[in-house]
Order: C-alpha cells, then structure tokens, then sequence
C-alpha cells in the first residue's frame, strides 16, 4: 500500500486521539461511583426485603394484640357480674355463693394469664416497631447516600462525555484529511491489534510492540520508498516513519 508521508504522519495524530478515547471510555466504565452504586442498589434490595418482614411481623403482632384485649374484655365483665351478685347479698344459697366465689377466682387466674399474654405481645410488638423504625431510618440514610452517589456519577460522566464528544469531533477532523484505503488499513489493525493501528518507528524500534527491528528489516525500511506503508513484523502494526526515525 502507498499513501503520501504526510497522510502517514497523520496517523500518529489519529491514534494519539483514538487512545485518548479509549482512555476516556475506560474511566467512564470504571467509575468507582459504579461499583459503590450497585452496592447501595443491593443494600437497598436487602434492607427493603427486612422492612417488609418486620412490617408483616408489626401488623400480625396487631392482631394479636387485639384479640387478646377483645378476649379479656368478657372475661372481665363476667367476673364484674360475678362480683357484684356476691357483694349486692342477692345470692342467700351458701353452696351457690362458694361456686360464684369459686369461679371468680378462676376469672381472675384466666385474666392473669391473659393479661400476662397481652404484655408478652405488647413487649414483641415494640421490639418489632423499634427494629421497624430503625430498618426505616437507615433506608432514608441510605437513600440520601444512594442520591449523593448518583449525583457524583452523572456528573463525573458528563464531563467524560463532553470530552469524548471533543475527541470524537477531533478524530472525524484528522479521518476525513486521510485517504480510504489508509484508515481503512489502520482501522483493521487497531481492531486486531488492541486499538493500536499505527506506531511510530524511531530508533529501530517499533512503538507498538516496543520490539527492536533485525538488521534485515531496517534495511529493506531504509530501502523503501517515502509513500510505502510499513509494517512491523512482529505485531502487523502500520510503522510511522517521520524525520526523528532515523532512515
């Protein structure tokens, strides 16, 4: 392939841009902001999944609390009844006033039982709601921290992506002054050659692979014509000759 020096040159200039951008890609992949946000992501999944155990634990621990007062209520009225036929004299019957007293005494074991149930609930349903209010209170702050996070990172990616769009402004600039079958080559290359299309030769070394040319090969680059396209032997990249090479 032949190509004027100067087009060759360009080269240079368009691979300096090209890794430019791949260097700017690199850093818009590996934010830290990204990592730190998938974490905050999952701790949010995980936190919220808590919550809403702890809200069915809160809500069952309602009804619990519920039924065991309804359920203390007509045990309470009974024993009242119970207590006030023995206290108003309206039962004469000694063998009926024992059983009254005898089943108010069994009323109030009943309601000590039930009232001790009732505290056992009451103290679950508190733990529940002091772990819900807590499990509540680090979603918020973890929210706040999400949002900084994010905040963080679009920032941080429109900056990149105001500099991608100026190097990518800059590359069509330098691909449009260079000949098709040129960056076609160099484009080809760069793909197979880990985004390096062209390297600059100086010293009788080539500056893509940093490998040193044999004598044979740097007589037959020094033999070759100014408009030759060059290639290293070793890794295939384009070789850039310019006035500090040397041939």
């Amino acid at each position: 392939m032949k190509a004027a020096p100067e087009a060759q040159r360009r080269l240079l200039d368009l691979q300096t841009v090209d890794t430019t951008i791949a260097q700017l890609q690199h850093r818009r992949r590996q934010l830290p902001e990204h990592a730190q946000i998938a974490r905050a992501q999952a701790e949010r999944a995980a936190l919220g999944e808590r919550i809403t155990a702890v809200k069915t634990r809160v809500f069952d621990l309602e009804q619990e609390q519920a039924k065991a007062e309804a359920d203390l209520v007509p045990v309470r009225q009974r024993r009242e009844r119970d207590q006030q036929r023995v206290s108003d004299g309206s039962i004469t019957d000694g063998k009926q006033l024992r059983a009254l007293v005898d089943e108010i005494d069994h009323l109030g074991r009943r309601i000590g039982d039930l009232e001790d149930a009732q505290l056992d609930i009451m103290e679950r349903l508190e733990a529940a709601q002091a772990e819900l209010a807590e499990l509540t209170a680090r979603r918020a702050s973890g929210d706040d921290a999400l949002r900084a996070l994010l905040g963080a990172r679009d920032a941080q990616l429109a900056e990149l992506d105001a500099e991608l769009a100026q190097a990518s402004a800059e590359r069509a600039t330098i691909a449009a002054t260079l000949p098709a079958d040129l960056l076609a080559a160099y484009t080809r290359t760069a793909e197979r050659s880990g985004g390096t299309g062209a390297a600059l030769l100086k010293a009788g070394r080539c500056g893509g692979c940093q490998l040193q040319l044999n004598t044979a090969d740097l007589e037959r680059h020094r033999a070759a014509a100014p408009d030759e396209v060059l290639r290293c032997e070793e890794c295939n990249r384009i070789l850039v000759r310019t006035p500090e090479s040397g041939l």
